[in-house]
Formats: C-alpha cells, structure tokens, sequence
C-alpha cells in the first residue's frame, strides 16, 4: 500500500521559510471564523481598492498561485517538473460578465495554451465554460428556457469561443479540460462537452476531458450513460473525476428555492459515490482516460491498489493523479517519486483578480474535514526532521 509520510520528498522544493509560512497560513484555515473574516475583509479590499494587496500576496498569494504573468509561473512549473510532476496553467480571473471580457477570456485560454506546446511539462489547459459565455444563458439552456433572438446570438457566441479553444489546442497538441460548475449550469456544459468529445475524441487518446462533481447524487448515473453513447458511437472519454467545489452554495440555493438538493447526504455517501465512479471508470480504461482530481490519500491508494491487482505499470498513460497547486503536496511528490504520472494545477494572475480563487481555496481548507489537520501535521513533521538534521 502506498504511503504519503516521507516528508523530505513531500516538500523538497520549499524553503524553511516558505513551509514556516505554510504551517501558519493552514493554521489559520483550521480556525472558521478567521477564514469568514479575512475573506470579508479580501472582498472589502477589492470593492475600496485599499492598498492591501501586498498582504494577500506575501501570504495566500505564494502558496496557492504561480504568480503574476506567464512568465513567473513557467518557473514554478519547470521546477516541478524537475521532481516529474506535469503542470496545468490557469488564468484565474474569475466573473466575466461583458462580452470584451468573455473575448479577453478567450485570449487568455489561447496564450496559456501556446505557452503549453512550447513546454512538454505543460500536457493539459483547462477552460470555464461560464468565463467564455453568459452564465444566465447556460442556466437557461439547463433549465431547457427557450432564448430569444438576442440571447442565440450571445450564446452562439459563447459556443464559437469554446470551439475556438478546442480547434486550436487541437492543433497545438494540448489536451482540454472543461471546468466543472455549478448544477444549475452544468446540464448545459455537459452537452457542450458530449459533442466536444464526439468530435475531438475520435483518436486512440481522449483530446477533451469534462469534469464531474461525484458530491451530486445523479453523476454516478451520468458517467454510465457517457460511456454507453460513447461504446455505441465509438468515440474516447476523457474524465476528470472530483469530489466537487460548491456543496455550501448548492445546499443553499435548494434550500431558498424548496428542492431537493443534488448533492450526497453526507461525506460518506459522497465517498461511496466517487469511489464507484472510480471504479467504473478504472473497468473501462479502453474507452476511458481517468484524470483523478483529489487530495484523498484513500482514493488515490485504492487507484493505486487496483493498478497493482491488475498488473498495470506506475506510468500507465491513461491514469492522471491531480492536486492543487499548494495542497497536498505529500501525495503529488511521493507519487512522483514513485512513477505515476503526476499533475497540478496551476494559477497565476494579478493579486486583484484572482482573490475569488484564494478564497475558495481558504474556505475550502477550512470545510474539508481532515485536510487542514492532515497538511498541519506532515509540515510540522518536516520541520522538526530538518531541525534535527541541522541540530546533528
């Protein structure tokens, strides 16, 4: 079985000072009400325009983004890839809401995924769907609400841009992932993705991955139906499997507007639920390519153990294991250093616009159960192994 303690692999790429701010930044998500209060206070920044942003960026800033441009994030990136760990590159400006900024969304996606061809440690991009077209005509087209005339030139639009994305990382050689979003919205995106992949996917490799949220109760049932139609009409799967980012504000929304909600009961039913997910992909790895999204050492080991009693070797080219950029670090370097085939994801943008992003990160180190204490407890155990070694 695989183990995730040996902590001079897990963060051989961090100074002292760096893994010294590390421990205090997950310190302080263990604590809910600083995380609600600097959150506030990051939003509060934003809307003034205070002169804070030196304060997020000597902080959350570096340990969850590459940086600033391109050009600082292909540092971060070639160093990782130094320990065999492939990167993703985002812009994560999040809200587009104007078509100037669905169109600079566009050439931000396009940028980052000519920087990709030119680095063979860059082999996926990723996109957001609602960064490219209005988010109020993919809620309508999942809730099936006709568009007017106005609303079908916006959305095709939308379509042309995503299109746009997929013909030219096609021809740049760099696999797509689609961002996972909210349920309201994501009947749209799936269907966007189906014909996606029914056109890009016909090669003997996945081209587009979609992502899917195995906290909703239906996507255990999605994924059957996927690779049924894609069996059927002969086509490959990409799927980047997550456990999903929006439970707080799912559970929200049923609640104010009386349905039932589309997220798992509880922790465990999501697990049992992504796990079977796991599976079904992992039994269909002839017309599947499994990207594992997931700071889970129980489902990174069960993957590892159904590697093992099916005799595939560690770098097997169609099992991805996936963390964020600045999480979970003793799973992706370990595995590195064992030869799975590791990626993170990896952000950059100016302090200002990618402060949406730092705070989902900060909420969500504080709502997942075990993960702050886990990270907390693997730091500090490097910090005392290199006291000692100095000491000695």
């Amino acid at each position: 079985m695989m183990k995730f303690e040996d902590t001079k692999t897990a963060y051989s790429l961090k100074t002292d000072n760096e893994l010294f701010r590390a421990y205090l930044l997950f310190k302080m998500f263990s604590n809910h009400f600083l995380v609600r209060l600097g959150s506030k206070l990051a939003l509060f920044v934003i809307h003034l325009g205070l002169p804070l942003e030196h304060l997020f960026k000597k902080t959350v800033f570096l340990q969850f983004c590459a940086g600033d441009a391109e050009e600082d994030s292909i540092a971060v990136v070639n160093s990782l890839s130094n320990l065999n760990v492939s990167s993703y590159m985002h812009f994560a400006s999040e809200g587009q809401k104007t078509e100037q900024g669905m169109d600079d969304s566009l050439d931000r996606v396009l940028e980052t995924l000519t920087i990709s061809k030119q680095n063979n440690a860059l082999p996926f991009a990723v996109f957001k769907s609602t960064a490219l077209g209005p988010v109020d005509l993919f809620e309508k087209k999942t809730s099936g609400i006709a568009l007017n005339e106005e609303e079908t030139r916006a959305w095709d639009r939308a379509i042309k841009r995503i299109n746009r994305c997929c013909e030219f990382a096609k021809k740049e050689q760099v696999r797509l992932l689609i961002d996972a979003e909210e349920s309201w919205l994501q009947k749209a995106i799936d269907e966007i993705a189906l014909d996606l992949m029914r056109k890009f996917n016909v090669t003997a490799e996945p081209f587009i991955f979609n992502t899917v949220q195995m906290y909703r109760k239906d996507r255990l049932e999605y994924l059957e139906n996927l690779i049924n139609t894609a069996e059927k009409e002969n086509f490959q799967i990409g799927i980047k499997l997550v456990r999903g980012a929006y439970i707080e504000k799912e559970n929200k929304r049923a609640d104010e507007k009386n349905y039932p909600s589309p997220i798992c009961i509880s922790k465990e039913a999501t697990d049992q639920n992504f796990n079977a997910g796991l599976i079904l992909i992992l039994k269909n790895l002839k017309q599947c390519e499994l990207f594992l999204g997931s700071h889970s050492e129980d489902s990174t080991a069960r993957v590892i153990q159904w590697m093992k009693e099916n005799k595939l070797p560690n770098n097997h080219s169609r099992i991805w294991f996936s963390q964020l950029y600045g999480m979970a670090d003793h799973i992706s370097f370990n595995l590195a250093a064992a030869g799975y085939q590791v990626i993170k994801y990896v952000p950059y943008g100016p302090i200002k616009e990618v402060i949406p992003y730092l705070i989902r990160r900060a909420e969500e180190n504080t709502a997942v159960q075990g993960q702050t204490p886990r990270e907390l407890s693997l730091i500090k155990k490097e910090l005392a192994r290199r006291k000692k070694v100095k000491a000695d």
